[in-house]
């Protein structure tokens, strides 16, 4: 994501993979992350519990 487009809104998505495993120790078991978008600093984090 280039910084103009962040500061316009658009979201970029975020590995899942990658953020499951930096969220390792927050996540409760059994839940694990569907989808993440990131805008410029901040993160909006979609996840279930299975």
């Amino acid at each position: 994501m280039g910084l103009f487009s962040g500061l316009m809104g658009n979201a970029s998505e975020v590995d899942d993979a990658d953020l499951e495993k930096v969220l390792a120790n927050t996540l409760i078991e059994g839940e694990r992350v569907e989808k993440a978008y990131k805008v410029v600093r901040d993160m909006f984090i979609f996840n279930r519990v299975c």
